[in-house]
């Protein structure tokens, strides 16, 4: 029977585990169509994540018109922008194989590795970025779900990405993956369990390994940008594999 502190110190009780989403909603339903994620006990969250447990509950909303988005809104949106450019950009380059990507404090990036002889250059945003609008106009779910820690190292396996493969066994030893803040660190992953999200439904729509959290769909974003392009070396050794650095950024 989880008892929920609001920051105002009022309390919820409820006499069986909660999804965050349904306190919102429970509060009001402006709120619940104003959230995008949760921070649980100081811990930034998805929205749809489950509360078992007392805990003190924070919600991440939208900005109003006339406010400046908080840092846990800007996460959200920034990570979740950064799954749809990656997503878009398989879309193109079918063969690209997704490194890391997290949030920044300006924006976000994906680190790349694109097939031998695929060159990106600033003329390639556009069509990226139409990719990516159709994406953000679906609407679609993003979607976590867990797997235990070998059946999830062999799907990886099977898909043929090394990279992912290395930042799970790096997670798995709680390690961080370069470029990911140890803020990005998967709780699962103490439980010997590994966590994907998919925009869209698991096991049909394209998914990336990933700890999180994210906005509740791709529709929550409201406006993005391509920004430019870099070189990077996988876990910045420049005898490693040459990857590309694509910077975005969205509110």
């Amino acid at each position: 029977m989880p008892v929920i502190t609001l920051p105002d110190g009022s309390t919820r009780q409820y006499d069986q585990p909660v999804p965050a989403s349904k306190v919102a909603a429970d509060i009001g339903p402006g709120l619940a169509k104003a959230s995008l994620g949760v921070r649980i006990n100081g811990v930034l969250r998805d929205l749809a994540t489950v509360i078992d447990e007392d805990s003190k509950l924070q919600i991440v909303t939208e900005p109003k018109a006339s406010q400046k988005p908080t840092a846990d809104a800007l996460f959200l949106v920034r990570h979740t922008c950064a799954h749809v450019m990656a997503e878009a950009i398989q879309q193109i380059w079918p063969g690209a194989q997704l490194v890391y990507g997290p949030p920044t404090d300006d924006g976000f990036f994906y680190d790349i590795r694109f097939p031998d002889g695929t060159t990106l250059s600033s003329k390639d945003f556009e069509e990226i970025e139409k990719r990516m609008a159709a994406i953000v106009a679906a609407d679609k779910p993003v979607t976590r779900y867990e797997m235990a820690d070998q059946p999830a190292l062999e799907k990886l396996r099977k898909e043929g990405n090394k990279y992912k493969v290395d930042n799970a066994e790096r997670a798995l030893e709680g390690k961080s993956p370069s470029g990911m803040s140890s803020a990005m660190m998967n709780p699962a992953t103490r439980n010997r369990r590994l966590s994907f999200y998919a925009t869209g439904e698991p096991g049909k729509d394209w998914e990336d390994l990933c700890s999180g959290p994210h906005l509740p769909s791709t529709g929550r974003i409201k406006a993005f940008k391509v920004m430019s392009l870099a070189s990077s070396f996988w876990h910045g050794d420049e005898n490693s594999d040459r990857l590309t650095r694509v910077y975005g950024t969205a509110f």
